[in-house]
């Protein structure tokens, strides 16, 4: 159960609470709103301002909105046509406020349209995609939603390889993303809760859960910390993720992060939330455990069998990927007695001859490896996997040959990259990665008794450290037995029949065993 959520300061900035500007009101004249609107953004090219006059009521409109941004067809057909078409369905006289209303009432045919009377709700909503409609001698605007333009399709999750279930991937497109989620998880119990984030760049962030499954105290917390961000853009989920989590010091992601829809939607039904952000296709998922960061939607699509044995096999590669370099380095330098007689004598002989002590050549094959892999990411896709494999090898071999580092060592850092890039999470790859570098000044100093001080700080960090007042050690502590069925080893699926209990949802039965038959 949620013990305590953890709470923060809720005072914002200074910054924040001072308002930079009173929002301007707009004029009741036409020509005076298009230009103050024209200034503001520099007249740019792509600003369109189309005139449109009521020569019976002699009464002139426009429609403004950016060319880019919109759905030209919708454009057409939803508002030029029927405004072209509204004087032969009026009775004259009329007066503006009558002609506007009836606009809005009658002869718009776009599903989404709010009023504004701000010049910043102008700006705002054509930088967003909408069409703006003025009406001289009103002070009042419409906001019609005709978002629009190029955009990428529906496609497979290209940082997430999927073995099995759906390929589908979330989008930059926010609009696109929620109805994903729609159609994925079809619960009237389904929440979304939007914010805009950005002072200047308006953004719009939506926080999705599902009602009557949550705990509330999660969902008032995220969106607590939300309403408290207070930056001028933010273009990518991580932006938020930095501003919303409990310990910025801490190396571990308190967020986890996705473009899969199934493990969005799978996470709903846990219990969490679910943090979408416009212009970008990768989600937040929270609050998440050391045991989420390890897990894999694959893992419930194969038998429980199946499913357990690789996820064992993804605990065994973080092991390796942690304690490998620096067991290597602590046997070798300073506990070799703890080798059999006949592997001491192995590795001593393919260390003659090597100039550098065990930590210095395990150090020089890290950073090699490191430097691969990073220029593998930032590299074109071909290359990239070129770089990755023939520079590995190539680089290996040579070292070997000029007696710079050992053959076992190359091993054992091959074996290290391996397990790192065995986790389902790029981000607690990288963790691993800086944490590596702890153990291996830990064994080269003190040997095997500094890797286990090194590994008894960073479970003191970790159970200490909480992600929305969620324990990240649970449910190896504090102690949650029930959750144990879906940890390292993955039950059958008649036996997942509850929700996590340390997410204290309302509804903790996922599956009726009734009619499981259970």
């Amino acid at each position: 159960m949620v013990r305590r959520v953890y709470t923060r300061s809720n005072k914002k900035s200074k910054q924040h609470e001072e308002s930079p500007s009173k929002p301007v009101k707009l004029d009741s004249n036409l020509n005076t709103n298009i230009q103050q609107l024209k200034k503001l953004l520099d007249a740019p090219n792509d600003l369109v301002v189309r005139e449109i006059k009521f020569e019976e009521a002699n009464i002139t409109s426009a429609i403004v909105y950016i060319s880019g941004l919109i759905d030209r067809q919708l454009v057409q057909d939803s508002i030029l046509v029927n405004l072209q078409n509204v004087s032969q369905n009026l009775q004259y006289p009329i007066e503006n406020v009558g002609l506007f209303h009836k606009i809005y009432q009658s002869f718009i045919s776009i599903t989404s349209i709010e009023l504004g009377n701000t010049l910043d709700d102008v700006t705002n909503g054509i930088l967003s995609g909408k069409t703006v409609l003025f009406l001289d001698n009103t002070e009042t605007v419409l906001l019609m939603d005709t978002k629009g333009g190029e955009s990428r399709g529906i496609e497979a999750p290209t940082t997430e390889t999927v073995v099995r279930g759906p390929k589908t991937a979330f989008v930059e497109n926010l609009g696109t993303n929620l109805s994903l989620l729609r159609r994925s998880l079809q619960s009237p119990d389904l929440r979304f809760k939007t914010h805009q984030i950005g002072r200047r760049s308006k953004r719009s962030l939506v926080v999705a859960y599902v009602d009557g499954v949550i705990n509330p105290a999660i969902v008032g917390e995220v969106n607590r910390r939300i309403e408290t961000i207070d930056i001028d853009d933010a273009p990518e989920a991580g932006f938020i993720e930095q501003w919303i989590e409990d310990s910025f010091l801490s190396p571990f992601p308190q967020m986890n992060n996705t473009e899969r829809m199934d493990r969005a939607a799978s996470a709903l039904l846990q219990g969490k939330v679910v943090i979408l952000l416009d212009g970008t296709p990768f989600v937040l998922i929270a609050p998440v455990t050391l045991g989420d960061i390890l897990k894999s939607p694959e893992d419930y699509y194969e038998r429980w069998l199946i499913g357990s044995l690789l996820r064992f096999l993804r605990y065994l590669a973080a092991f390796m990927a942690l304690f490998l370099p620096g067991l290597y380095i602590s046997l070798v330098t300073i506990h070799p007695g703890m080798l059999p007689t006949d592997l001491a004598l192995s590795i001593a002989a393919s260390r003659e001859g090597v100039p550098f002590p065990p930590v210095v050549e395990a150090f020089l094959m890290v950073i090699t490896m490191e430097l691969l892999q990073e220029a593998g990411i930032r590299l074109p896709t071909p290359i990239g996997q070129t770089i990755g494999i023939v520079g590995g090898l190539v680089i290996g071999e040579a070292a070997v040959s000029a007696g710079i580092v050992s053959p076992i060592m190359v091993i054992v850092i091959g074996l290290t990259a391996i397990a790192a890039f065995a986790n389902p999470t790029f981000s607690i790859g990288i963790t691993f990665r800086i944490l590596r570098i702890g153990f291996m000044l830990a064994a080269a100093i003190f040997g095997l008794y500094g890797i286990v001080l090194v590994y008894i700080m960073i479970n003191i960090h970790v159970v200490n450290l909480k992600s929305f007042g969620i324990p990240y050690s649970t449910p190896f502590t504090p102690t949650m037995v029930g959750d144990w069925k879906d940890l390292v080893i993955r039950a059958p699926m008649t036996m997942l029949t509850e929700r996590p209990k340390f997410l204290a949802p309302k509804d903790a039965k996922s599956v009726d065993k009734g009619a499981n038959g259970g």
